[in-house]
């Protein structure tokens, strides 16, 4: 019997989780370790449906600003992925595909193959960047059409945006490019806004979470819609009001319809210019003193003072159409509405001429990265490309090093002897000319005696 693989894309804000050939669809799980205040109760990962008091919920997170930094919470929350209320797995019979963060440093990577090999002893496993898996999926496919050679994808998460190109299903790390805005920050944003001018929410993360999602879009006309909003604040067809959760009644938050009929105990979130300002910040950073350019320029833009952005890549112009005509958008962040309309049309203006802009959508954004690491976990030589436990056990992580794709340069083996015999050149080289220049200073010195000794002789003889 085949050992079950199981592929776990672990997010900083929600882990997608599945067996192959048992879960084509992934189980989201939320990444972190609740407390509640309400009903004073701690909640590990898959617990938290079951909560029923959703105000001034404090949450422990194992990702601290892009990176797995807290492993407590982590191992907390993926033994309860593996036992048997989520997937029911014997991880010592099974192998594992896992996601990381890009650029992920490499002690960090490090404890990644300890806990794998050493707490949870799957017998083998396979660590990649959700981009990196992009091509075994549908987001670029198209019916009698090759696979795309170049391409862009967008990922937009809970603590960055990534832009990140790539050639023949690798990634071009030298030109990828960061974006310090992710969907933790547009949150906090929406909390500072509506706590300054209408209720305290600071505390109130999962709810305006949830306000976020429901309410806000990415607006294709900033500055008309802010003078709509400026001219007649509370009639004006960008309000809405957002009905906050009734705990007494046990009703969830939710977007306000024309019929609702508003009572006494109701509480209303009136929502205006805050819907489109919150998300604006990924495309104009600079608006939340973030000094920082905005996502179009990091994409498309290949001109002073912005060539060090994605296309210095293309070498030749030969690339540069490919690249246009291929953008794909992941993430959770292009999941609001008018991201890709927004996105296109700040990219048109930067793209040449002659050269089409194209951006791929998917139906699920927050998926996409699991279905594609799924299809490729079901292919018959994944166990070839995993590190087994027995690798492992051999030469520890320098066996994940050698085989997993990673932003450092990697030498190649056959590179490593040529460099080593030129640097013992070298060093024969200089040794040798220390010692010519030795033997010259102590001729000349000799020489140097010599004719002074002959000159005091001189002088006694007269």
């Amino acid at each position: 019997m085949a050992k079950p693989i199981v592929v776990l894309d672990n997010g900083a804000s929600t882990i997608k989780v599945g067996i192959v050939k048992k879960d084509a669809k992934p189980r989201i799980i939320s990444n972190a370790v609740v407390r509640s205040k309400g009903d004073r109760a701690t909640y590990f990962g898959h617990e938290i449906t079951r909560c029923k008091d959703y105000s001034s919920l404090h949450y422990r997170l194992p990702f601290e600003k892009g990176y797995l930094v807290d492993w407590d919470v982590q191992k907390a929350v993926w033994d309860g992925i593996f036992s048997d209320e989520v997937l029911g797995v014997d991880t010592t019979q099974a192998s594992l595909l896992i996601t990381e963060p890009y650029f992920n440093l490499p002690n960090i990577q490090d404890v990644y193959d300890q806990l794998i090999f050493e707490e949870y002893e799957f017998s083998s496993y396979y660590r990649c960047t959700p981009a990196s898996m992009i091509p075994y999926g549908q987001l670029f496919s198209q019916p009698a059409l090759p696979p795309a050679q170049c391409t862009i994808v967008v990922d937009s998460g809970f603590s960055f945006t990534h832009v990140v190109p790539m050639i023949d299903g690798k990634i071009v790390w030298n030109a990828v490019k960061r974006l310090d805005v992710g969907g933790k920050l547009l949150t906090n944003q929406l909390k500072e806004l509506v706590s300054f001018r209408q209720w305290n929410m600071m505390d109130e993360t999962y709810i305006m979470n949830h306000v976020k999602e429901s309410c806000c879009f990415v607006s294709t006309n900033y500055k008309q819609d802010t003078e709509t909003c400026r001219v007649d604040p509370k009639h004006n067809p960008i309000v809405q009001e957002y009905m906050l959760p009734d705990l007494s009644t046990n009703r969830k938050g939710r977007v306000r319809n024309p019929d609702d009929i508003i009572t006494e105990t109701d509480q209303i979130l009136v929502m205006n210019n805050e819907r489109f300002t919150v998300p604006e910040v990924l495309f104009r950073p600079d608006d939340n003193s973030i000094l920082m350019m905005c996502l179009s320029y990091r994409i498309g833009s290949s001109r002073p003072p912005f060539d060090d952005c994605l296309f210095y890549i293309a070498s030749t112009q030969r690339f540069t159409g490919m690249f246009w005509a291929n953008i794909g958008l992941i993430g959770g962040n292009t999941k609001f509405s008018g991201f890709r309309e927004r996105l296109l049309s700040e990219l048109q203006t930067l793209a040449p001429v002659d050269c089409e802009v194209l951006i791929y959508e998917c139906d699920d954004p927050i998926t996409e990265a699991y279905e594609s690491a799924y299809n490729f976990a079901s292919q018959d030589g994944f166990a070839r490309l995993a590190v087994t436990r027995a690798e492992y056990a051999e030469s520890g992580s320098s066996a994940s090093r050698r085989k997993f794709r990673d932003w450092k340069p990697q030498e190649s083996e056959k590179e490593k002897p040529k460099e080593l015999s030129s640097k013992a050149k070298g060093k024969q080289q200089q040794r040798e000319d220390d010692r010519s220049q030795a033997s010259s200073k102590l001729t000349r010195t000799r020489s140097t005696k010599a004719a002074t000794g002959g000159a005091s002789t001189t002088t006694r003889k007269r």
